[in-house]
């Protein structure tokens, strides 16, 4: 090839240098067209989806909101936070909703944006609290808290979550746009071709594992406000732990998810009924989602990432969850040889007044 270069004058090498630019723009653009078309299909496949729900819910006959159980009006929210088990955790909702009588919805926003516009946020609000054709329905997807109440919704979704360790998400994520993972191997992603280590980015100050990257999870529970977004702000994570104490039904971590599990089928059976014995039997192989070619950051890394204010917020937040779910499991469960149990109810009632005749 080199010969040939040299051969060929330099009027032919520019002509063949411009080909070749314009041939890749005709590929990008192709390339582009196609993933518009799969993103289109995609719709329409959810659109037909949808009507052969509703359709079989008017065969069934009308549902008289008097008659609906309360577990059967339910709705709950994962608004997942990237890299954190999410997946695994959503396929268990996926394996229980046919046995268990209930819908799962992936809400799938452009570009994976977490922030909804307001006419968007207005449609979505509206679509979970009347779509009684997906009643009891579980919604999952990236997208931040949004608060119900500020558009005068009576009842309130039940919103649940997942997060974990700041440096170890942003690693798991920073190889997974790299390599992908065990769940989709085939699937091209954004950072493919990239080799350098996370160890080798964070030493050359890279932007992808910029301690700004580790501001993920604080927004995500803070919420659609302006301020959840500015990196750095103390009254976003301050949002963030009132939101999650306040409007949260149970926040877990990916380090201990079997007890989140656990917790959530002794909570909310209609849902999770069978939800821990499938994760024992089945999902600890099955439904983990592994991150390819991930290599453990080394102890001068972390450090350097733990000189940053935006880790020490991050990470914060973080123990502040993980304080909150072991302080609901403690009340919850007790440890027998080696495993944990629910325990049964511990409170009755008595006295009551006045005594029927």
């Amino acid at each position: 090839m080199g010969l040939l270069r040299i051969m060929m004058p330099p009027k032919l090498q520019l002509l063949a240098v411009v080909a070749f630019a314009v041939a890749m723009l005709f590929l990008e653009n192709q390339i582009q067209k196609l993933e518009e078309s799969r993103s289109k299909l995609e719709r329409a496949i959810a659109r037909h989806e949808v009507r052969e729900i509703e359709q079989r819910h008017t065969m069934d006959g009308p549902r008289q909101d008097a008659a609906l159980d309360e577990e059967d009006d339910m709705v709950i929210i994962y608004n997942r936070v990237p890299k954190t088990a999410s997946t695994s955790f959503t396929n268990i909702a996926y394996d229980l909703c046919a046995k268990n009588k209930y819908h799962v919805l992936h809400i799938n926003t452009t570009k994976n944006n977490p922030v909804m516009s307001l006419q968007d946020q207005v449609r979505f609000v509206k679509n979970i609290t009347s779509w009684k054709e997906m009643k009891p329905g579980f919604y999952h997807g990236h997208i931040s808290y949004l608060d119900f109440a500020k558009f005068g919704v009576k009842k309130k979704p039940i919103y649940i979550n997942v997060i974990r360790d700041p440096i170890e998400r942003l690693v798991s994520y920073y190889y997974f746009l790299r390599f992908g993972d065990d769940y989709r191997p085939g699937l091209r992603r954004r950072k493919q071709g990239d080799k350098k280590t996370f160890d080798e980015c964070v030493a050359e100050g890279g932007s992808d594992c910029a301690p700004e990257k580790l501001w993920l999870q604080i927004p995500f529970f803070c919420g659609h406000s302006s301020e959840c977004w500015n990196v750095g702000s103390r009254w976003a994570m301050d949002q963030a732990k009132y939101n999650l104490v306040n409007e949260y039904f149970l926040v877990g971590v990916t380090e201990e998810l079997e007890d989140f599990i656990m917790l959530l089928e002794a909570a909310l059976p209609r849902f999770f009924r069978g939800a821990t014995d499938l994760y024992r039997t089945v999902g600890k192989k099955s439904h983990l989602r592994k991150t390819t070619e991930k290599k453990l950051p080394t102890k001068q890394t972390i450090a350097k990432l733990q000189q940053s204010d935006i880790w020490k917020m991050e990470n914060e937040f973080y123990e502040f969850a993980l304080e909150q779910f072991q302080f609901i499991r403690a009340h919850a469960v007790r440890e027998k040889d080696g495993d944990l149990y629910i325990l049964a109810q511990n409170f009755f009632y008595e006295k009551i007044y006045p005594k029927s005749n």
